[in-house]
Parts: structure tokens; sequence; C-alpha cells
């Protein structure tokens, strides 16, 4: 009798070359995420055509404006344990097509309050997209190229953001404002058919279930060749005693708890620096007595700023990545204090936003990576989402933060420093979770019996 032979899928995606498969792969998340920075910073594209066109003051515009950010906030929350549940697939193709439905809806608005809901909608699609494009490209991965390849990917936010600018400069004086919004959804409609068609379930995610072993062969087959003599299938997961299943409790678990909260802490606090700088920058260097074209010009180089992510992404597959991430926030704190020194002398204010920006830019885009190796795959999908999701609110209370220290009439260099700590508080919290990280053992799961680490 033929003896059967039970295959180690991460074992063996580990040692085999990142395949062709894997790269299409890739490139659909890639994709994913790019349309997510395009339709997220759509909004700011199209609000001085809306302040025109709607004869709005600028304050009507923050309803939209909230609605989107809370909408980012409910969509991550949701589809975590959702998809840690029903599977990675399911959620991100249904999400894909809620917010380019809504994007396109949102084209056909003729006021304000026709605007928002389309808008809230919208955010809802995109914070249940970016956690579970970063969840299952994860579990494609080797693990000596994760946070590489995940970084990698994570780099589309930016591009599509900057993409989405040029494009809308050249579509709104040739077709309007609508047009973008109708591209915005367009886009990723057709990228719906394609995941739907295309789009493979995460190996890792359909072994924790017990997925028949057919349905797993006929994905890793793609990976590997070796894989159709499979008859069983294990994975290895780093585990400490969780004796939970579902993707929330996990993450709630006294195994995971302490972890959970210090990256939603530190996520939290990187997003109040990242939205506090962007919405106030250039407001607050114009009061310091630059002409508003200057002032933007110089804001504009702290978003930009998000070379670094690559090269963290590789320093965290060679060095321990808590520490990696931590070091880039606490270099970002002392870069954003640097900004309110520097008021005065040009020279050294355009270094120090840009330095910020690589740096912050870059602490922020690797976390996704580091909760992905944090948590099982059982509670992979709601962990990674919950930081997300939990982070979205550190958007909003940031632009608060400013606002209120600028009505208290804070010093230039005083508002700066109070944001810098925000950066610092994110290093303490990543070196806190290190230092109290039980210490992880490696077990076999047979068949998809899913254990926690």
């Amino acid at each position: 009798m033929e003896e059967t032979r039970t295959v180690d899928v991460q074992t063996l995606i580990n040692e085999h070359p990142f395949s062709g498969y894997q790269w299409l792969v890739f490139a659909m998340c890639f994709i994913i995420v790019l349309m997510d920075g395009f339709d997220t910073a759509a909004i700011g594209f199209i609000a001085p055509s809306l302040l025109s066109e709607w004869n709005l003051s600028k304050a009507a515009l923050a309803p939209v404006l909230s609605a989107a950010l809370f909408g980012l906030a409910c969509g991550a929350l949701i589809s975590g344990p959702i998809s840690d549940r029903w599977g990675r697939r399911l959620v991100l193709t249904g999400s894909v097509l809620l917010f380019s439905l809504a994007c396109i809806g949102s084209g056909y608005a003729s006021n304000l309050t026709e605007l928002t809901m389309p808008r809230f909608i919208t955010g809802v699609g995109l914070g249940a997209a970016m956690p579970n494009a970063v969840t299952l490209m994860s579990e494609f991965c080797p693990d000596k190229r994760r946070s590489t390849i995940v970084n990698l990917m994570f780099c589309g936010f930016p591009l599509g953001a900057a993409f989405g600018g040029f494009l809308a400069a050249w579509m709104i004086p040739q077709f309007g404002w609508r047009s973008v919004l109708h591209f915005g959804g367009a886009l990723p409609l057709l990228l719906t058919v394609m995941l739907a068609i295309m789009l493979p379930e995460s190996i890792r995610y359909m072994v924790a279930k017990q997925q028949p072993v057919e349905k797993i062969r006929k994905v890793l087959v793609r990976i590997n060749d070796s894989a159709w003599s499979a008859q069983a299938f294990v994975m290895q997961e780093a585990v400490v005693r969780a004796p939970v299943s579902g993707g929330i409790r996990i993450v709630l678990s006294r195994s995971y708890i302490l972890g959970s909260v210090l990256l939603w802490l530190c996520y939290f606090m990187g997003l109040v620096i990242f939205y506090g700088l962007v919405n106030w920058m250039p407001v607050l260097f114009k009061e310091a007595g630059m002409s508003p074209q200057r002032a933007a010009m110089i804001s504009a180089l702290f978003p930009l700023g998000g070379a670094g992510t690559v090269l963290c992404g590789m320093l965290m597959d060679r060095f321990n990545p808590n520490r990696v991430v931590a070091a880039a926030y606490a270099l970002g704190a002392l870069s954003v204090f640097a900004i309110g020194q520097s008021i005065g002398n040009i020279g050294l204010l355009v270094c120090a936003v840009f330095v910020a920006g690589v740096l912050v830019n870059t602490a922020q885009a690797s976390m996704p990576s580091l909760a992905a190796a944090y948590y099982p795959t059982a509670g992979r999908g709601t962990g990674v989402a919950w930081m997300l999701g939990v982070g979205r609110f550190g958007g909003i209370a940031g632009s608060f933060l400013v606002a209120e220290l600028s009505r208290q009439q804070v010093s230039l260099p005083g508002i700066f420093t109070v944001v810098a700590i925000a950066g610092s508080i994110s290093c303490v919290a990543l070196l806190l979770k290190q230092a109290t990280s039980s210490h992880a053992v490696v077990a076999d799961v047979p068949d998809g019996e899913s254990l926690a680490h």
C-alpha cells in the first residue's frame, strides 16, 4: 500500500522560488491597494470643484470627509472577523465591488447630502479591502521575504494617491469632477471580474479550515508541481497556548490582548502624526509667514516620503521587526520635532519635512506586515483589520489635536513637539510588545487544525 504523502504548506512555499503565480496574486493585491489610494484621495482632488460648483464653505465639506473616515474604520473592524470565518477571497472581492459601485454612485450626487452616504459606503469598502489584501498576500509569502513583499505591495497606496492627483488635474478641466469618481469606480469594477475569476483563496486559510485536499492542492500546485502527489496537508505555526477559536476571540485572548492593544496604540499614534501634519502643515506654515504656494510645496514633501518602505521590509526580514519599526518611529519623532525648530531656515525645513515624511510613512506602512506576522492564521484577518480600523480614529484625533493646539495659541515649535510625542509613544509601544512577547514554539497543524502563536 502506498504511504500517504503529507506536505507542510509553508515549508513548500519557503523552499520554492517566488513563482509567477505568486506574482499574479501580488499584482492583483497591488492594484487593489493602488485603487484604494486613488479613491481615498479622490475627495481631496475634487474638493475645490465642489466648493465652487455648489457654493460651499470649506467647513461644509467636513461631514463628507468624516463620513469617509468613519467608513474606513467600520469597514476594517467588520471585515476582519468575516474574513477569518468565510475566507479572504470572498471578503476581498466583495469589498472591491462595494467601493467601486459606491464610488461610481458618488459621481451622480447633486448636493452634499447625496454625496455623504456614498462616500461612507466607499469608505467601508476601502476599509475592508486594505487589511484583507495584506492578509492574503502575507499568507502567500515565504517567511524570509514576507515583510519585504507586503511592504512593496503597500507602496501602491501612495502611488495611487499621487497618480490620482495627476489624473484629476487633467480630467477635471476636460470632463468635470464627476469623471474622477466615475473612473475611480469603473477600474475597480473591472478588477472585481478579474478577482472573481483568478484570485485564489489563501492556502494557509484553507488548511486552517480543513478544506478538501483537492481544493488546497489545486492552488498549491500552481506554486510548486511537487504538490500533485500530496495526499494530506499540514502547516507549522509558532504558537503559544490560546485555547480559543474565531478571529475576535483569538485577538482578544489572554495570549494576544496585550500585543493587540500595543499594536492599536502604535498605529493610532502614527496616524495622529500623519493626519495632523498633512491636514495642518500648509496652514501652519502660511501663518508662520510663508506664501501659500511655498507652504503647499514644502508640505507636499511629507506624504511623498514613502521611499523607505521596501528597505524597512528588508530590514524587518533580516533583524527583529519590532525593533526596526520602533527605530523608524523614534527617528520620525525626532524629525517632526526638528520641523518646529527649523522654521525660518528654508533649507533645514525642507530636509526636516522630507526626512520626517520618509520615516513616519515607512513606519506606518510597515505596521500591517508586523501585525500579519504576529497573529496565527485563524485570527490574522481580524488582527490586521482591527489594528487598521482602530488606527483610523487616530487620523481623526490628529486633526482635532492640531486644531485645538492652534486655538490655544501654542507656538509653532510647541505644536510640532506635541505631535512628535505621538511618535515616541509608538516607539515605546513596540518595544513593550517585543519585551512582553511570549516565547513561541513551533507546532504542526494537521489538516488545518488551527493553533495560535
